[in-house]
This record gives structure tokens, sequence and C-alpha cells, in this order.
């Protein structure tokens, strides 16, 4: 792989992880569309997705920190604020569902489920899922009542179970995440900051594992050219989120659906015409 590549690939990845439109489809029609067939892609998607959790533990490091200092006054029985206490436990428990379904159906995913169509029909499914989410959010009492909802336990559960429609490549993890926790009544700028704290186990776990599958097949990497990629994607990453949290504040999802929408007939179009 060369560094043009990878600085396209590390820039996709940067911005489709936090957006609500599929890194995982965005990274295989890259990768086709460019061409890719790299044998080190094992080593990049290791270094892309640890590139990416760093940019969301930094940009939430203040939250995290929060998050740390709960569970260890939790731990130690001191006075801990229960709305912290929620949060945490939400967290842990919404990093569950995907975690077991990672570990049962990602090498199945990987593998038999990343053909062009296939993921045009993913897009599809995830359009309707976040156009339903803005139904539902539109049609649950005002923007002062939703504010006033917090992230529970149980919330944070049913989240985590949308959050493992992202192994299904062509489901964006970010917008199945946010679509739950609109559907529970969650305000769109918590429920993102939500998605993107749950996000972390997650992504972090994913890079870590793929890292040590590349260090047991103890082959030769080209580093440069992937290290590059993986600046990129913190970067963009960063900006990406950023992005995201405030474009919520005073805009729908309605652009990224139909952005999907596009994309996916796009994908058909070229399938069949060629």
């Amino acid at each position: 792989m060369g560094f043009i590549s990878a600085i396209i690939l590390g820039f996709v990845q940067g911005i489709t992880e936090f957006l609500p439109i599929s890194s995982s489809a965005h990274l295989i029609l890259t990768r086709s569309l460019l061409g890719i067939t790299d044998s080190h892609a094992l080593a990049f998607d290791a270094l892309l997705h640890l590139a990416t959790a760093a940019a969301v533990v930094l940009y939430f490091w203040r939250d995290i920190w929060a998050l740390v200092q709960t569970f260890l006054r939790y731990v130690g029985r001191m006075p801990v604020g229960e709305r912290d206490v929620a949060l945490l436990f939400a967290i842990i428990v919404g990093t569950i569902p995907a975690a077991i379904g990672g570990f049962l159906l990602e090498g199945t995913m990987e593998t038999r489920f990343r053909s062009p169509l296939f993921i045009a029909g993913a897009l599809i499914v995830g359009s309707v899922l976040l156009g339903f989410a803005e139904y539902v959010y539109r049609r649950k009492g005002s923007g002062k009542e939703r504010t006033k909802k917090q992230m529970t336990v149980r919330a944070g559960f049913i989240v985590g179970l949308f959050q493992t429609l992202a192994l299904v490549p062509g489901m964006s993890r970010s917008g199945s995440t946010i679509a739950g926790g609109m559907l529970l009544g969650i305000s769109r700028r918590e429920a993102t900051r939500f998605a993107f704290l749950l996000s972390i186990p997650i992504i972090l776990g994913a890079g870590l594992k793929k890292v040590l599958e590349m260090l047991l097949l103890h082959e030769a990497v080209r580093w440069s050219p992937i290290l590059v990629g993986a600046a990129v994607a913190f970067v963009v990453g960063l900006a990406a989120i950023h992005f995201m949290i405030g474009y919520l504040r005073n805009h729908t999802l309605w652009a990224f659906i139909w952005y999907q929408v596009v994309l996916a007939l796009v994908v058909v179009f070229v399938v069949f015409s060629q």
C-alpha cells in the first residue's frame, strides 16, 4: 500500500467512524474503488481502529476521567452522584452485547457479508432506522421533556443492543447507537455523546485484538504508510467528533439519511452497469 492510498483510507476511516454513515461500508467501497488488495490490511485496520479510539478518548478525556473517579469512589464506598453512577454502569452494561456479538460473529461478518450489494442493502436499512428514530423522536414530547431524561442502566443496555448492529458491514455504529438513544426519548446531543463514550471500549478492544492477531502472524510490515494513514484517521476523527456534537445541537439526521440512500443507489447502479 502506498502513501496516497493510506492517507485516503485514513481520511475515510476518521470521518466515517463518527458520522452515522458506516465506516465499514466506506472502507470496503474505497478499497474496491482504488483496487487495494494489500497483504497488510490487518495491520492497517488495527492501527486505524486504535487511531480512532485514541481520538475519541482524547476528545472526551474529561468525561472519561470523571467516570474513572466515579468508579473509584463507588468501589471505595465514598459519596458519588447518582447520575454519574448510572452513566458508568450504562456504559459497562451497554458494552456487553457488542462484545459478545463481536466475539461470536465478527469473523463471519468480515468474510461472508462484504459484497457491494449486501452493503447497499445495509445502508438502506440503516437509513430506515435513522428515519424511524427521527419520526419517533419528533412525536415524543417537547424538547424540554427530552432534555430532562437521563441515561439509565436499562437505557444503556438497550442502546448497547443497537450497537451490535454495527457488526453488519454497512451498518453505522454511531448511527445505530444514536438512533437507539433517540428512540428512548433521549435528546440527539446526549444520545450522540453517549454513543461516542459507548464506542470507546469496543473500538479500543477491536483495535487491540487486531494488533494481537497481526503480531501472531509474524509478517514483515511496511509501517511508514500505515502510520501515516493512522495519523490522518486520528486528526480527522477528532474533527468528525467535534462536528457531530456541534451539528446535532440544531440539526436533524436527515442529511445523513439521504446520503446513505443515495450512496446505496449509486452502488447498486455501478454493480448492475458492469
